[in-house]
Parts: C-alpha cells; sequence; structure tokens
C-alpha cells in the first residue's frame, strides 16, 4: 500500500514518519486529491457515511468526529466492527446527505466527505461553498475526480484506501494506529492472495440497486480490489470510474458466476433477487437459478477498512458455491445477525 502525503513548500515543519507534514502551528499538511491541503490541529470533524467514519475510526479520529451522517442500515455492521457503545456514541445529525445549512450550523473544522458522498453540486454543497464559510473539505481518494470529467478515481482502491488512513491519521487520529491497520489489512491480503486460486477465475457482478439501469461498479470502485482478492474477477473492471450505471444487456452478456450485493436502504435484497429472477435478460442465467448470491452491507463495499473483511466473506462465499477451491481463510468479522441473506453464501 503506497503512500502519497506531501509537505507544503514554503512552511516550517517537520515531516511525519507515518503521516503529513506537521507545521510549526500544529497545523498538517496533506495532498488530498492532487492538491496540497492545510489542516488546523486537533480538528473537529463531521463524517458522512458509514464507510468515511469507518476511516476515521480506523485511523483513530473518534474522538474528533462531533457529528456524524448516514449511518442508517450500516449501524449493525459498524458495530460488529467497532462496539455498538462507540457507534450509538455519535451525534447523528442526518440519515441522508446533509444541506450546507446542516453543514455550516455545525461548523466543524473539516467535513470529510467525497463526491457523491456528501459533496454534490447539484445538492448545493461543495468545497468551494464550505470554504466560503471557513470549513474545509477532506475529499474520500476514492472520489477523486478525474481531470476535466465527473468520473471518479485516480488511484487503485487499495492505495486510495491506505492514503485516507494515513492523511487522516496525521490530521486527526493517531498515525501509529492507522499503520497498524495498514499492516493488518496488507497481512490478511497477503493470505487472501496465497489461497489456493481456481484454474479459470469465476466472473462476479456487483448489484449495487437497480430497475432499468443497474448502479454496479468500475474499476476504481472497492468492489474490484475486494472481489480480486477474493480470487475472483469483477465483471465490469474495464470502466475507468468507481460507480456507475450499465444496462441489463451489458449484465446478461458475460453470464457473471456469481452476483454480489450492496445492502444499504432502498431497494431490499429481496426485491433485487425477485428483479433478476424476473427480468428476462438474467433469469436464466446458472447463478440467478442456483442462488449463487452474496449480499454483504455497503460499508464493506465502499473505500473503507471494512474491504479486507468483505473481501474474506466474499471468498468463502466463492468457495460454498465451489467457484474457488477450498481454503484455511477464516473472517475475522462476523456478520451481524441482521444482514439479511446470509443463508446463502455461509456455512
Amino acid at each position: 500500500m503506497a503512500l502519497l502525503l506531501v509537505s507544503c513548500s514554503g512552511t516550517d515543519g517537520a515531516d511525519d514518519a507515518n503521516g503529513g507534514t506537521v507545521n510549526a502551528d500544529g497545523s498538517v499538511t496533506v495532498e488530498n486529491c492532487g492538491e496540497e491541503m492545510t489542516y488546523p490541529a486537533d480538528p473537529s470533524m463531521l463524517a458522512y457515511d458509514s464507510g468515511i467514519i469507518s476511516i476515521a475510526l480506523a485511523a483513530g479520529a473518534g474522538d474528533n468526529l462531533s457529528a456524524v451522517a448516514s449511518v442508517g442500515k450500516a449501524h449493525d455492521t459498524l458495530a460488529a466492527k467497532y462496539g455498538a457503545d462507540v457507534i450509538d456514541g455519535f451525534d447523528v445529525i442526518s440519515d441522508k446527505q446533509p444541506t450546507l445549512e446542516q453543514v455550516v450550523s455545525l461548523q466543524p473544522d473539516i467535513y470529510f466527505a467525497g463526491w457523491n458522498y456528501g459533496l454534490s453540486e447539484g445538492l448545493g454543497v461543495t468545497p468551494d461553498l464550505l470554504d466560503q464559510r471557513d470549513i474545509a473539505t477532506y475529499l474520500l481518494t476514492e472520489s477523486c475526480r478525474q481531470e476535466g470529467t465527473d468520473h471518479r478515481g485516480l488511484v487503485e482502491p487499495w492505495e486510495a484506501l491506505d492514503i485516507d488512513l494515513r492523511n487522516i491519521g496525521a490530521i486527526a487520529g493517531d498515525s501509529e494506529l492507522a499503520e497498524s491497520v495498514i499492516d493488518d489489512i496488507d497481512d490478511r491480503l497477503k493470505k487472501l492472495n496465497d489461497a489456493p486460486q481456481p484454474e479459470q477465475t469465476p466472473t462476479l457482478f456487483v448489484f449495487d440497486s437497480g430497475t432499468d439501469a443497474i448502479v454496479t461498479s468500475g474499476k476504481f470502485g472497492a468492489p474490484q480490489a475486494i472481489i480480486e482478492a477474493a480470487g475472483a474477477r469483477n465483471q465490469t473492471e474495464d470502466l475507468a470510474d468507481s460507480w456507475v450505471q450499465v444496462g441489463w444487456e451489458s449484465l446478461a452478456a458475460d453470464a457473471p458466476d456469481a452476483f454480489v450485493f450492496v445492502d444499504y436502504e432502498g431497494q431490499s435484497l429481496e426485491d433485487k433477487i425477485k428483479i433478476l429472477k424476473n427480468h428476462p435478460l438474467t433469469r436464466d442465467l446458472p447463478a440467478v437459478k442456483e442462488d449463487r448470491f452474496i449480499n454483504l452491507n455497503y460499508s464493506m463495499w465502499v473505500s473503507s477498512p471494512l474491504n479486507i473483511d468483505a473481501a474474506e466473506h466474499v471468498r468463502k462465499g466463492l468457495e460454498k458455491f465451489g467457484l474457488v477451491p477450498e481454503s484455511d481463510i477464516e473472517p475475522a468479522m462476523t456478520l451481524p445477525e441482521s444482514l439479511d441473506g446470509r443463508e446463502y453464501f455461509t456455512r
């Protein structure tokens, strides 16, 4: 996992061995989406979205989270990872994307969010608008926009997670703790990579949600890294974006060996499976007829430290389906009882 942190030219500061540049006044300078940003010492933070909350907690910045938004169905998964007392202790200001007025009313030093993760021109919450109101933004690296487009993703997903853990650890948390989380992820990735591999790599399709079109994930989304680590191939790996829409013809053309579902509000697992079993382009696919379904919470699919837990559970699901050889991989995280569909992919 690679480091992307730079010192700010012209500042009298010292490089943290595990993070950004600590300046004379205690502020920290890091590179965020290609831009040098300096953040105040010991900042208060508002975190949007369960994956981003998970990054902050893993990097030791939990005490700096003055408020969070959009926990929703991720509550039980986050509680399984970090403890119910921690998650229940947050001031949750909204179950949806906060408005500009809500963010400004809290006056956090930093809004930790991302493009389409709490930031959007259409909804009137952008880094420029927040900067005009003396609120800094730290952008989720997975959501960094490609130059001249709205497409998201500049680096491969594990590197994006690495960058955010180190940066947030340096800005508001504990750099040594962040480094230990990165080391743990690396160790578990090595075990997955060393596990027996199939002669023919299975293809998985990421089904986020869908009716007329399907929301799925391209090569810059965390599912790409999760699926590869589990020993499979992401069907939409050729799309240079993080989260995208595709047509039903695109899904059916490759006849995926299994489906992985993103579990969150709006469309239940039951509804998604019903759609697949009734749509004329998917109802006769072997993966659909044989119920090769893996359902994990949203917080495990977006960029977060839970991505390694997702990879372990996807691996075991593929073993159950007979798509990859049996291995001694044992998921470190126990999935919450409230998660729908565990019977499809767990033993």
